[in-house]
């Protein structure tokens, strides 16, 4: 999964300095996306915008090959613990929760203030879309070297126990919501349709996505090895017995 996840990563960099081509010398083309329809001769907006949207549709398909991370959700995933606590369970699905609003807040935050320069004039479409091309190595860059949101807000081990790993096409499209057509609408309500879906299984099958109610989650049972390089996080709390501290 490690090395499958390397060659994503550099067809979305191949990918991103593919349409960083077209922004340097062909703006007027990815300017086109408002005026954008399925129908008609086959453009590179076509070819973008079909990678987006199945790279998206791979989210809800539980055979598909993807990370654990995302897997986790599906119930064919979930090993239980034998005789797991319930109320660390809530415990923690509370401070995930807690956590996830802190980051859905600076995303938006932070990106409201596109959202406006775009509305003023200062930014355009081509910029939008560079952006959300910008979003989508990023997301992997998370996945596979650094990942701020781990770090320095939610503080979960590593990608397979993330409490967001399928935020990542919502947080991706964002700036497209500012952009009014067929293209831009149709990715960025498809990631909320897949955020919705993401939550509603959270809220519903809590014990699905942590490690302490799901066997499949751990370490010694991990498939992926996708820490190669961004070694796990482990949260330091201090425990009831002195001054010590053990990984969440």
């Amino acid at each position: 999964m490690f090395k499958k996840y390397i060659l994503h990563y550099i067809f979305r960099v191949t990918f991103f300095l593919y349409v960083l081509y077209l922004y340097l010398f062909q703006g007027e083309l990815l300017s086109q996306i408002a005026f954008f329809r399925l129908h008609g001769p086959i453009t590179p907006l076509h070819l973008i915008w079909a990678v987006f949207m199945v790279e998206m549709l791979m989210q809800i398909l539980p055979g598909s090959h993807v990370s654990m991370g995302c897997l986790k959700q599906f119930k064919r995933n979930y090993t239980p613990v034998p005789h797991y606590d319930r109320a660390k369970l809530f415990d923690h699905v509370q401070t995930m929760n807690l956590r996830a609003i802190w980051v859905l807040l600076a995303w938006l935050g932070a990106n409201a203030v596109f959202g406006l320069l775009y509305l003023a004039g200062i930014l355009g479409v081509k910029d939008l879309v560079m952006l959300t091309l910008f979003y989508y190595v990023c997301d992997m860059t998370c996945v596979l070297f650094f990942c701020p949101f781990q770090r320095f807000f939610m503080k979960n081990r590593c990608c397979v126990t993330c409490r967001i790993f399928n935020w990542g096409h919502f947080m991706m499209f964002t700036p497209m919501l500012f952009i009014r057509s067929f293209f831009s609408w149709s990715l960025f309500f498809t990631s909320i349709l897949l955020l919705i879906r993401w939550e509603y299984v959270y809220v519903k099958y809590p014990e699905r996505f942590w490690e302490g109610s799901n066997q499949s989650l751990s370490c010694k049972n991990c498939h992926d090895k996708m820490c190669r390089i961004k070694k796990p996080f482990y949260e330091k709390r201090p425990v009831s017995s002195g001054s010590l501290e053990r990984p969440d």
